[in-house]
């Protein structure tokens, strides 16, 4: 058969895998900005150790074409690391070899992926007295000169369970535990084997452009440069952020859910309910610790800002309650009211809008009416009809009272463009939403805050707007991009950061998606990402419990019922 690589026509020889066919046209060079990665196949991402003709699908009587060659008709796309799939499978290689390095080096350690702090992953180094990053950063550089090859193997999924529990993995021994196929793929290299959930490159060697940086309690695993990935990212520490991750993992640990396994074994007993009058508990403590400081400290006005799906609304309205335990009288206002008119917004090079570009809010407008607010003065707020796409003036006028405290809601609530330089900053308070999930599949796989997001808005949309899966994972990878453009870089400016996750709501979550996602079929665009989705969920058990998500808690912004909506 004759395929379409990378649009290079070529026909593969029976055996040959993608990767030798890419070295053959020259698609190497050792450089990691062009340097193919992985691959996408009909809308699926595979190894780059993949076979498109396999020897014994041809013999003198008849030849046998793959299921995935036919289905994207001999096409396939190589996926380098300017691809979210291909960085995905960067990080995964990474993975691979960090653990394998403290294996060698210290094999009765603990090692724990922990977080994406900005361009660089935390990992966790318990059990080891002597642990060394500089040692750590000479392991891996051995292992990426050996070019040591990444293959995967499929196992019986009871063979697997008794390899971890033989080296002392019992987090992913009770994980497979609740796996719902016989079988399961590993990546093995000599006798150490582990699995990410996902393709890798197929061999150490591709591993470029990093640096391991010491972290109190283990390492940072710095990235390459998304936009130059020849060169290793500038890392900035974080520290807000990591602190409130930090007192997550222990709120975690404490109630003896760190783990999904953890999790399915409370949602088994049916002490998930408990675990969701206890999160829920912790989140109106901290709203009420909030309130708290923006009376002490004097604030009038509250920039509440936060990423996609991560609860601003329902966080807005909590904190409002609890001002109202201190007397003061809140008043909600949002930055879409501000959005300039659709037409008066400057397209990009390819004719379309950029949507959450700050230039589409009127900064300089808003300003001038928080400052003459917080003066006293008498302001008309303007709305924006979102249908028509312009801003209209409805008679809608404010005047403060001294117990008056606004709360200010949107997208670039945290962008220091939006207020006057020379207002006392006492007057202002900065809260930045994000749902920080400390939920870990097991030691070596984190679940990113990022997935559980996507989550609870695809449930969000389809059920309260009616757009479908499809609809919405077609707009995550621009929503992504305005969020680390507008959102991620302003996130420690904020006074407080709150973490919006919660422990129980992965199976509260899966009643209410899994039907979605499955109902997807092979061949359409986002097939992949739905699968990549599913991998994750299918690990977790489903907790029929919506009796027990209270009217307010954070989930019902997602899964309905938010009396917060209600007239």
């Amino acid at each position: 058969m004759k395929l379409i690589l990378d649009h290079h026509p070529c026909e593969p020889r029976p055996g040959e895998s993608l990767y030798d066919m890419a070295r053959d046209l020259g698609l190497f060079r050792g450089k990691l900005s062009t340097d193919p990665i992985a691959a996408e196949i009909a809308g699926r991402v595979f190894t780059l150790n993949y076979v498109p003709v396999r020897e014994k699908d041809v013999t003198p009587e008849r030849s046998t074409i793959r299921k995935a060659m036919a289905a994207s008709d001999g096409t396939v796309r190589l996926l380098r690391y300017t691809d979210p799939a291909g960085r995905d499978a960067y990080k995964r290689t990474a993975q691979f070899v960090l653990f394998l390095a403290i294996s060698n080096l210290w094999p009765e350690a603990r090692a724990q992926m922990s977080c994406t702090v900005g361009t660089g992953i935390f990992f966790k180094v318990t059990g080891a007295t002597d642990f060394s990053v500089r040692e750590l950063k000479e392991e891996v550089q051995r292992i990426v000169a050996a070019d040591l090859p990444l293959t995967r193997r499929r196992i019986p999924t009871d063979e697997a369970i008794a390899y971890y529990q033989s080296k002392g993995m019992p987090d992913k021994a009770r994980l497979l535990a609740y796996r719902p196929k016989n079988t399961f793929d590993i990546y093995e290299s000599g006798d150490f084997a582990d699995y990410f959930y996902g393709e890798m490159a197929p061999s150490t060697s591709h591993l470029r452009s990093w640096d391991i940086l010491p972290y109190p309690e283990g390492f940072i695993f710095v990235l390459p440069d998304v936009h130059d990935p020849d060169r290793v990212s500038n890392y900035t520490e974080m520290p807000n952020f990591q602190a409130v991750y930090t007192e997550g993992k222990a709120w975690g640990t404490l109630m003896g859910c760190e783990t999904v396994a953890d999790l399915n074994e409370l949602t088994a007993t049916g002490r998930i309910r408990e675990l969701i009058r206890v999160n829920e508990a912790l989140h109106e403590k901290k709203f009420s610790e909030i309130a708290d400081t923006v009376c002490e400290g004097g604030s009038r006005a509250v920039m509440l800002a936060g990423p996609s799906s991560s609860g601003k609304t329902t966080s807005a309205n909590r904190l409002a309650t609890q001002l109202r335990v201190h007397g003061k009288t809140p008043i909600l206002m949002s930055l879409d009211d501000y959005y300039v008119d659709r037409d008066r917004i400057p397209p990009e090079p390819d004719g379309s809008l950029d949507l959450e570009h700050i230039r589409t809010i009127d900064t300089d407008l808003f300003g001038q009416h928080l400052r003459a607010l917080l003066e006293g003065r008498e302001v008309e707020l303007p709305s924006f009809n979102f249908k028509e796409g312009k801003r209209e003036w409805r008679g809608h006028r404010l005047r403060l009272s001294e117990q008056s405290v606004i709360i200010v809601e949107g997208l670039h609530g945290l962008n220091p463009r939006l207020l006057p330089e020379d207002l006392p900053p006492e007057l202002v308070f900065r809260l930045y939403v994000s749902p920080l999930i400390a939920l870990n599949l097991d030691d070596h796989n984190r679940i990113p805050a990022n997935y559980l997001r996507l989550l609870r808005r695809i449930v969000r949309d389809y059920e309260g707007r009616g757009a479908s899966v499809q609809k919405t994972l077609s707009m995550w990878d621009s929503v992504r991009r305005g969020e680390e453009r507008w959102i991620f870089p302003f996130q420690e400016n904020a006074n407080v950061i709150f973490n919006s996750a919660t422990l129980y709501e992965l199976a509260v979550l899966k009643k209410h998606i899994f039907p979605l996602l499955t109902a997807i079929q092979p061949g359409e665009a986002c097939y992949s990402q739905v699968r990549d989705i599913v991998k994750i969920l299918n690990y977790v058990l489903e907790a029929d419990v919506d009796d027990e998500v209270p009217p307010t808690g954070i989930l019902r912004e997602f899964i309905g019922g938010n009396t917060f909506y209600k007239a």
